[in-house]
Order: C-alpha cells, then sequence, then structure tokens
C-alpha cells in the first residue's frame, strides 16, 4: 500500500519551472476543489488516457452550457477544465460528473492523471494497445488509499512503443516492448527497469509508492523536485518491486530528442480496412458549444462512440466507416476544428490570458487569432506571463507577453534562446512568429 501524506495546505502555485514542494500546498484545482480565477470558478476534470464515451462528452458539455462560459477548454495533459463557473456549482457539478461516472473515487480525482498514446490500437503503430494498461492503472490507483497522498502535478505516462507521450516528462512512465514486457521508467532517467507487460500497472503503482515514500522526507510533489532529480529512486523502486514478486531487470533507454507531436489532423487509416479513424485539433485548445457537439455527435453516429483528447488539444474519433470519413471530417471542419495540418491554427496554442487570468500582461487569444499566418514546421505557445501555464515540451517557438511588449524564443528541450522582441500590432507579432517557426524548424 502506498504510504499515507499528510492533507496538503492551502497556497499559491509555485510559478512555472520552480520547484513545488509539501510545505507551499498542493493548489492544483480539481473537479471537487475549484480554482478562483478572473472568470470565474475553474474545474479540472481528470481524463485517464482522454477516454471519453459519447454520454460522458455530453455530459461535459452541458456542465459547460449550464453552468459555466459554453465552451470546453482541452489542457497538456488530456484532460478537461470547464471555466466561467458560478461561486456556487460545486454541489451540482459533482452531481453531474458523479452521475456520468467521471469520478469513480472523490478521494483520488485530482491523481487520476494518466496520459496515453491517443492512437494506440487504433493505427497499427506501437508495440501494443495500452488500452488494458491504463484501465488496469486507474482502477489500481483508485482503490489504493496511499495514493490518495500524490499530488495533482504527478504524471503517469502510457506509451505504446511509438514514442509520442514517452516525450511529455512523465514521473512514472510505461513503455511498451515488442517482446510483450514493459519499460518502467522514473523521472527522466535514461536507466529505466524491464518488468512483464501483463505486471505494468501494478509496478506502476508501486514506482509511485517508492516515490511517496521518498518525497514524505523531502517535501516534493514530482520526481523532478526531489534532490538531485531522484537519484537513487529507480534502486528503491526495484527494491520495492522485487519485494513484491515481480521480476525486475535495468535497462538503458533514451527518450526521443526533439519535438514532441501528436496525431496529425485528417483521416488515420489502420491495419484493418473496414474501420478509420478522426483527427481534430480545437483552436487555441477550447471547443465551443457547436464545436464539441459536432465531436459528440461524430462519435455517437459516425464512430464507435468514443472519444479520445490528447495531450495536444485534439480529438480523435475511432471506428468511422472509410467510406463515410471524408464527409465526417469536412463536418468537423466546418464547424471550425482543424482538420488539415495546413490549417493556419496547426499547432498553435495559448494560455487563457486575459481577462480570465489576472497575472496575464495580455489577451493572448487575441493576440494569436490576429497574428496568425501560415502553418509552420514548428508548433508555438502564446503565454500572458513569465510562468508559461500549459506550455508544450520538446521544440517549440515561445511567444510571451512582458512589460514592455512580447518576446519570441525559440525553445529546444527546456533551452531557451536569445529572445527577439516582436514590433508593435499583429503584423509585427505575426512576421517575428512565422520567422521563428519557419527559421528554426
Amino acid at each position: 500500500m502506498l504510504a499515507a501524506m499528510p492533507p496538503p495546505a492551502t497556497s499559491s502555485p509555485a510559478p512555472s519551472g520552480a520547484p513545488s514542494h509539501r510545505g507551499r500546498g498542493d493548489a492544483c484545482p480539481g473537479a471537487l476543489r475549484l480554482h478562483r480565477a478572473d472568470d470565474g470558478a475553474l474545474a479540472r476534470i481528470r481524463v485517464p488516457g482522454g477516454l471519453l464515451t459519447a454520454a460522458q462528452a455530453d455530459a461535459l458539455g452541458a456542465a459547460a452550457n449550464g453552468l459555466g462560459d459554453g465552451e470546453v477548454h482541452l489542457t497538456s495533459r488530456g484532460n478537461v477544465q470547464l471555466r466561467g463557473l458560478g461561486p456556487e456549482c460545486g454541489g451540482e457539478l459533482a452531481e453531474r460528473l458523479g452521475a456520468a461516472g467521471l469520478l469513480p473515487s472523490a478521494r483520488h480525482e485530482r491523481v487520476r492523471n494518466i496520459v496515453a498514446s491517443p492512437l494506440s490500437g487504433l493505427d497499427g503503430h506501437g508495440a501494443r494497445d495500452v488500452g488494458t494498461w491504463l484501465s488496469g492503472l486507474d482502477a489500481l490507483l483508485c482503490a489504493d488509499d496511499g495514493a490518495a497522498g500524490l499530488s495533482g502535478r504527478f504524471l503517469f505516462v502510457l506509451d505504446d512503443g511509438r514514442g509520442d507521450v514517452d516525450a511529455l516528462g512523465g514521473d512514472v512512465s510505461l513503455l511498451a516492448r515488442d517482446d510483450t514486457s514493459a519499460l518502467l521508467r522514473v523521472g527522466a532517467a535514461e536507466t529505466v527497469l524491464r518488468v512483464p507487460g501483463a505486471l505494468a500497472p501494478r509496478a506502476a503503482l508501486v514506482a509511485a509508492a517508492a516515490f511517496l515514500e521518498r518525497a514524505s522526507d523531502t517535501g516534493a510533489w514530482r520526481v523532478s523536485d526531489l534532490p538531485s532529480g531522484g537519484d537513487g529512486l529507480l534502486d528503491l523502486v526495484a527494491e520495492r518491486l522485487r519485494e513484491a514478486g515481480v521480476d525486475v531487470a535495468a535497462a538503458e533507454h533514451r527518450s526521443r530528442p526533439g519535438r514532441c507531436d501528436g496525431p496529425g489532423s485528417g483521416i488515420v487509416t489502420g491495419p484493418s480496412s473496414g474501420s478509420a479513424t478522426l483527427s481534430a485539433g480545437l483552436p487555441l485548445g477550447r471547443a465551443t458549444s457547436a464545436q464539441w457537439r459536432a465531436l459528440v455527435d461524430t462519435a455517437r453516429h459516425e464512430g464507435r462512440g468514443e472519444l479520445r483528447l490528447t495531450p495536444w488539444r485534439g480529438v480523435v474519433v475511432p471506428g468511422v466507416e472509410p467510406g463515410r470519413a471524408a464527409k465526417a471530417l469536412d463536418a468537423l471542419g466546418a464547424a471550425g476544428l482543424v482538420v488539415s495540418p495546413d490549417s493556419p491554427w496547426t499547432g498553435v496554442g495559448a494560455c487563457i490570458g486575459r481577462p480570465g487570468c489576472a497575472r496575464s500582461l495580455a489577451d493572448v487569444r487575441a493576440d494569436a487569432a490576429a497574428a496568425v499566418g501560415a502553418a509552420g514546421p514548428l508548433p508555438v505557445y502564446w503565454s500572458g506571463c513569465e510562468r508559461r501555464c500549459g506550455h508544450p515540451r520538446g521544440t517549440w517557438v515561445d511567444v510571451v507577453a512582458t512589460p514592455g511588449g512580447h518576446l519570441v524564443h525559440v525553445v529546444r528541450d527546456g533551452e531557451r534562446a536569445e529572445p527577439v522582441p516582436a514590433a508593435d500590432g499583429p503584423d509585427g507579432l505575426a512576421a517575428a512568429v512565422a520567422a521563428a517557426r519557419r527559421d528554426h524548424g
């Protein structure tokens, strides 16, 4: 069993990139712990693996319309945020989410941070379908009392072997291998543990327990917060796994460097000629009521009644009959979703900015819309302040608002190049961003 941790104190979250410690309090919002923002209360609903039934997606859309600003906002972990919520709606929201099966455990609702390869089992790539890992790990988490001691920032990653979500920087990662085994990574270490694939979810939970064991002495929220970045933690994980009767062996594995890419927009085919998958992006990571309805209706009437939200703020709709896929994709495009890699909105993201965030120095969503140009080889992310909430990983163009105007950087694996001040106005911003995307892609 995971060691229980003391209840968190209330405080403000640490700035992006700064160590977070238990003494500061875990202020990460959830579905039951709402965060107060300038545009109303905010709820963050964890959606393990981004997997939603059409009925659950319907419930989220209805909650956004009935209780919030009417839009469904996606996060960089494939979760859902509802914004503009009224101050007294917490009880009704919890009722709605519980009835839809989105709150299997109230005590664990903020720790169900699990990302999984969105196309796993759909396109014929990857070493295995990680769907059973996803359901197994979520069930183990919700059944373990000690797991409630994990922070709302702690991240589990389930990569089917293609290397997409492996690049997202999980605290505990499972990487599928062709021999049916799994590699267990803790933090960013290149030394990993090979474990039987059938026991992979259990091994991930044991690794989380070992982290909590170590964190109880250090106050860390994530593996990267541990002294020396968690050196020695893998040895403790191996020891705990062997005590649990799991065969482990050390191995080496280097994450794919550079960009961190998700599914491209369009039609994705698989090994079976009887089914296709639609992949669509949400401009700036948010769907209007009409756009969300279009996605839900497509999943229900054209697909198999399922949506998969991606960490790149997109939506995958599996199970579409190939002969109807192009027409269904066109309908999503007509609703204003990103359905082609040539769309100007491909790879463009932004934080909420003004007026929703008091810290923001600009309405970065309006800035992005005014300056959006042709699609480029690099993603671009607009931030209203130095915190850069929700920014991508890998290589990307960073546009940040400062008191003196916007600065444009290129970020490669966490290393930020010298900033380039953008000229005032949409044309100046557009030119600076286009040059960064083009010259550094």
